[in-house]
């Protein structure tokens, strides 16, 4: 099987870490991978900050009910919308999911673990505070990074049949 599909399938969310720091090698490579998602015009519609100060972390720790995650990390992404580049918003959006998935094979690779925080999005506003950031930057996600405390668990993933058609919707995938 080719790496990249494997390390696809091999990806899981890790939500607990131990207390060893990621490099700042590491840091870069995730950043880097990110910063080469596809984009529409190539207008790279992302701003990325990097949090280690366990400060600033306690403060992020109020903006989320996965304060546990967060607690535990020693590293977070907070991942943006820089509004001030954006041509479509959609395509933007897009555009960081693609930059967000990349961060997140990119730590699997390096034998990281990490999970999207998405429930942050209801504190944005908050988390711009806490970081900083001027109302250009939409906050998009956070990610919490670190060396796995465990070994990840399994999932699963609903079969090929239930979200494959051929040619219509009327022809489920066989």
């Amino acid at each position: 099987m080719p790496a990249t599909i494997e390390t696809i399938l091999s990806r899981r969310s890790i939500r607990e870490f131990t207390e060893e720091k990621v490099s700042r090698e590491d840091i870069e490579t995730i950043v880097n991978a990110a910063r080469w998602a596809p984009s529409g015009l190539n207008n790279q519609p992302w701003k990325f900050i990097v949090i280690q100060n366990r400060d600033t972390m306690e403060k992020m720790e109020d903006c989320t009910h996965y304060a546990k995650v967060i607690r535990s990390a020693p590293l977070l992404i907070a991942v943006f919308l820089d509004q001030e580049t954006m041509y479509n918003r959609t395509k933007d959006i897009q555009a960081i999911g693609a930059a967000i998935q990349n961060m997140l094979l990119s730590c699997c690779d390096l034998g990281l673990g990490a999970v999207w925080l998405g429930e942050i999005l209801n504190s944005k506003e908050k988390v711009n505070l806490i970081l900083s950031c001027p109302g250009s930057m939409e906050l998009m996600a956070v990610i919490a990074i670190g060396h796995p405390a465990q070994e990840a668990s399994g999932t699963s993933r609903k079969g090929l049949k239930e979200v494959c058609f051929e040619e219509k919707c009327s022809r489920k995938w066989r």
